[in-house]
């Protein structure tokens, strides 16, 4: 089974890549959260922070684009295939309502005449493989047949199903039976993402789809980041590995900001996942989340890594 690391934007940036390829690895591909290229067609300093080769050295990462004109797509694929990337992935996924309302992310599959003559043109041009991860579609799930029947029209280097729609935002339960219709008779790889938190719910996944080779975790490796080793065979988080792990992206943060303070305030959305790997942690959760400078951010996770007992799975409540 092939496992990729979803784009989580305002988390897997290329700081915490590093650190989680070099404390738990188990991953083939890191997703780079999304770039929106713009008419003026340069990237921003903290794109380039994130999509520079030398910050990805030691991984796979594959970038992803969030767009919606071809020209702007193309523009990108070729600057990212200069520096070396042999595929960039398609967002038709971000369910985000600003997003949504520019026809961008999950909003492109209500628009799928205009999203027929994109692909048209992506796919006369690309200069690399290109791949799409998207939802079933904008309100209901019947969407996803004449879209699916779309993007089999053109020579994906994969597609990545999450099994919700953009209304759904990530509440309800995926709807794994539109999963099994791509999977059946596509003509190139296809990908399973959402809702997989454990081992035993991986598990559980592959004995329902075995033809499945591919999957896409998000939530479940920033709640557990050793999830894929497990997958692997490999062993749980140890609380040594944890700390160090946490503490290469903390300061990787405060010299990338010049500042403890937004290091720590960036910190605060590891955490919101992270805690879940510990049991009774609701009172420490909040003391990081009200921390109000760093000497009481760092005590709260010195507290957290000191006192709690650390779960051999996630136990998620978000």
């Amino acid at each position: 089974m092939k496992i990729a690391f979803a784009p989580m934007e305002g988390l897997t940036g290329a700081l915490y890549r590093q650190a989680h390829c070099r404390w738990f690895g188990g991953v083939d591909r890191y997703f780079i959260p999304f770039i929106t290229p713009t008419q003026d067609h340069r990237f921003t300093k903290r794109e380039l922070r994130e999509i520079l080769p030398e910050h990805n050295r030691g991984l796979t990462a594959v970038p992803q684009l969030l767009v919606r004109r071809a020209e702007d797509f193309l523009w990108a694929a070729g600057e990212l295939a200069a520096m070396g990337y042999p595929e960039i992935n398609l967002n038709l996924g971000c369910p985000s309502g600003t997003v949504v309302a520019k026809g961008k992310g999950s909003g492109f599959l209500g628009l799928p005449e205009e999203l027929e003559r994109f692909l048209d043109t992506v796919f006369d041009a690309a200069p690399c493989a290109v791949s799409i991860k998207t939802r079933l579609g904008l309100r209901e799930p019947e969407e996803f047949g004449p879209l699916l029947a779309l993007f089999r029209r053109y020579p994906l280097a994969e597609l990545i199903v999450h099994p919700r729609v953009q209304k759904d935002m990530y509440k309800n339960t995926p709807r794994r039976a539109y999963f099994a219709r791509a999977l059946a008779d596509s003509p190139f790889p296809v990908c399973y993402n959402g809702d997989l938190y454990t081992v035993p719910a991986l598990e559980a996944f592959q004995a329902e789809f075995p033809a499945a080779e591919r999957i896409m975790l998000g939530r479940g490796l920033a709640g557990d980041p050793a999830l894929a080793r497990k997958a692997e065979g490999g062993p749980a988080a140890g609380r040594e590995e944890l700390r160090a792990f946490h503490d290469q992206v903390y300061e990787g943060y405060a010299e990338a900001f010049g500042s403890r303070r937004n290091a720590m305030l960036r910190m605060k959305e590891v955490w919101f996942y992270l805690i879940h790997l510990f049991g009774d942690s609701q009172r420490h959760a909040k003391a990081i989340r009200k921390a109000r400078d760093t000497d009481e951010y760092e005590s709260a996770v010195a507290a957290v890594f000191r006192e709690l007992e650390l779960l051999p799975e996630l136990r998620p409540e978000w």
